[in-house]
């Protein structure tokens, strides 16, 4: 399947950040951009969402590429730019500290920005293991440098007293996994940036994860989570994938499934 390059006309940029050095458990994210975009294209599926949008079509997404940044400026500048050329960036992790860079840039494009966060970790430590910018830590950095007014997490099911404490601190609002009902209809008085951790699924539907944490949520329920926003969705990345994880490819597709629901949505405004 062909994709567009032009990208004057293009809505969303899609980028990808091949970074891992903030892991804290294996290495692998790093590995995990090329396999989604090559699970996106596959002509095993097409590159329709469910609402019914062809994220085929010319105008609709501009490849900017895979990058290997040195550091998190590298990240915040390249999607910096994106924006500059009025792209909605939609990021392929790569481990979760790439969206503190990331939110860093946003909040600079949108003087009032919401957060939801899918994941089986708040991500709320305060450094972990001696590291501030480890992947435990991004909403810590973000809250703290008041980057989003409202930060809403999903799936969350590992929580410890530090990260209470600290979704305390930030006022945080937190969904537990033990707590999440059928359905779940989320509305924000902002735009949207949205975060999916894919550990935040049942390891059963996305094997393919550093953290793998049982009790988790379903490939549908993320989806129907997406598709449930009730404002404009300016942004998005799909973190923590890890190819070396995934024998048998499966994570891989569930990465591009929720890609094409994540740009449709951004797409809707």
């Amino acid at each position: 399947m062909s994709h567009s390059q032009n990208q004057q006309s293009c809505r969303i940029g899609l980028i990808g950040f091949c970074s891992d050095e903030n892991s804290s458990f294996l290495r692998g994210a790093a590995e995990a951009p090329p396999l989604i975009r090559q699970a996106l294209y596959s002509d095993a599926s097409n590159l329709w969402s469910e609402s019914g949008i062809d994220l085929g079509h010319e105008d609709v997404l501009f490849e900017a590429g895979d990058i290997t940044p040195d550091g998190p400026n590298a990240i915040e500048n390249s999607v910096g730019q994106l924006l500059a050329q009025g792209l909605c960036p939609l990021a392929l992790g790569g481990d979760h500290s790439i969206t503190f860079p990331i939110v860093r840039a946003m909040a600079r494009a949108h003087s009032a920005l919401s957060i939801l966060h899918v994941d089986a970790h708040p991500d709320l430590y305060d450094d972990f293991r001696g590291n501030p910018h480890s992947h435990a830590s991004p909403f810590a950095r973000i809250m703290e440098a008041k980057l989003a007014q409202r930060l809403v997490q999903v799936g969350i099911r590992t929580m410890n007293g530090h990260q209470r404490e600290q979704a305390q601190r930030f006022g945080v609002e937190v969904i537990e996994m033990k707590d999440l009902k059928d359905s779940l209809a989320l509305q924000f008085d902002t735009p949207v940036y949205v975060s999916v951790d894919i550990d935040g699924l049942d390891p059963a539907f996305a094997p393919g994860v550093s953290h793998r944490e049982p009790g988790g949520l379903t490939t549908r329920q993320v989806i129907e989570i997406i598709q449930s926003i009730g404002d404009p969705v300016v942004g998005a990345d799909i973190v923590e994938f890890n190819p070396r994880m995934d024998p048998s490819g499966m994570t891989a597709v569930v990465c591009a499934k929720i890609l094409k629901e994540l740009a449709a949505k951004m797409l809707e405004d």
